[in-house]
């Protein structure tokens, strides 16, 4: 179960995340493939304010065993080595089980390589802190969030249901925002920020 807290630190409680202002710190067991036959290992409990000092990429996506979902998995985890170039730790999220997520990757052969681990918010309350979540139909929309080493939510973008997002755009942004300087549209890594 997903528990969400908000932090000291915040100036002003909203009901949920926002750009330039702390991520909601949560709490929530998670399946994680690369511990595999570990019980305690495979199913950790993780912490936001675990990743402190880190930059964290949190996706959320709607659920288990659909069409969309497994691509967009599939790319971030193609991707991880980018991330953890930048020093950046990514995580996934769903409204589904930790066993769920379990009996999808072993399903599913794409899924079976997924080196991050994957959230359970069975609660509702991390989707909810996060602003991403469907409530008829109990489902996280397509949310990214970009959240600074010191917990702050630096971006942030939310996708319709049956649409998939573009890895490539969330390295670009983590890129741009990893300059701290200011960067003009379709900037990439390597281009001349402005200053």
């Amino acid at each position: 179960m997903a528990t969400a807290t908000t932090t000291a630190a915040e100036p002003k409680a909203y009901p949920f995340a926002r750009v330039g202002h702390p991520a909601p710190d949560f709490e929530a067991q998670a399946y994680d493939r690369r511990h595999d036959g570990n019980e305690e290992k495979m199913f950790p409990t993780v912490r936001l304010s675990d990743y402190r000092g880190k930059w964290v990429c949190l996706f959320f996506y709607p659920l288990d065993f659909t069409f969309v979902c497994p691509t967009e998995i599939v790319a971030f985890n193609k991707s991880l080595g980018d991330f953890e170039d930048r020093d950046c730790t990514v995580l996934t999220a769903s409204t589904d089980s930790v066993y769920s997520h379990k009996g999808w990757c072993d399903s599913h052969q794409d899924l079976k390589g997924m080196k991050y681990p994957m959230l359970a918010d069975t609660s509702h309350e991390l989707s909810r802190s996060f602003g991403v979540l469907d409530e008829k139909k109990g489902i996280a929309y397509r949310g990214v969030f970009i959240i600074d080493p010191q917990g702050v939510v630096r971006w942030m973008a939310v996708h319709d249901l049956g649409v998939g997002r573009n890895v490539d755009e969330v390295l670009r942004v983590l890129d741009a925002l990893q300059t701290d300087k200011l960067c003009p549209c379709n900037w990439k890594k390597g281009e001349q920020t402005i200053d």
